[in-house]
């Protein structure tokens, strides 16, 4: 019996490392929930407040902030951003190769 450990380097999207489709559009919403959570809790917000500001019920705060994603899309998730006192920047440029593109969001 063999104790071998297979140990695969990341990709840094989790979603394409598991081979979701639309990888980057999964990582995308993750990070801006990440960032909603983290201006949420910096603000000290309860989750009835940030339903106020956001225009959604508690329930569907409690779901974003627990990271059930299915009902939000990006755009949704950058609008909640903007409510939040955040201003959103996209930008766009080239790849280096003829390689199709992805999405990274930062956070500054």
């Amino acid at each position: 019996m063999s104790d071998d450990i297979t140990v695969n380097d990341s990709s840094g999207n989790v979603f394409a490392d598991l081979g979701i489709e639309n990888a980057d559009e999964y990582m995308a919403k993750s990070e801006l929930a990440a960032e909603i959570l983290r201006i949420v809790q910096r603000r000290r917000l309860t989750q009835a407040e940030a339903a106020k500001l956001l225009g959604i019920r508690q329930p569907k705060v409690s779901e974003l902030l627990r990271g059930r994603l299915d009902g939000f899309s990006t755009d949704r998730l950058l609008r909640f951003i903007t409510r939040l006192g955040y201003d959103v920047q996209i930008k766009l440029s080239k790849t280096r190769a003829h390689t199709q593109g992805h999405m990274e969001i930062t956070a500054g």
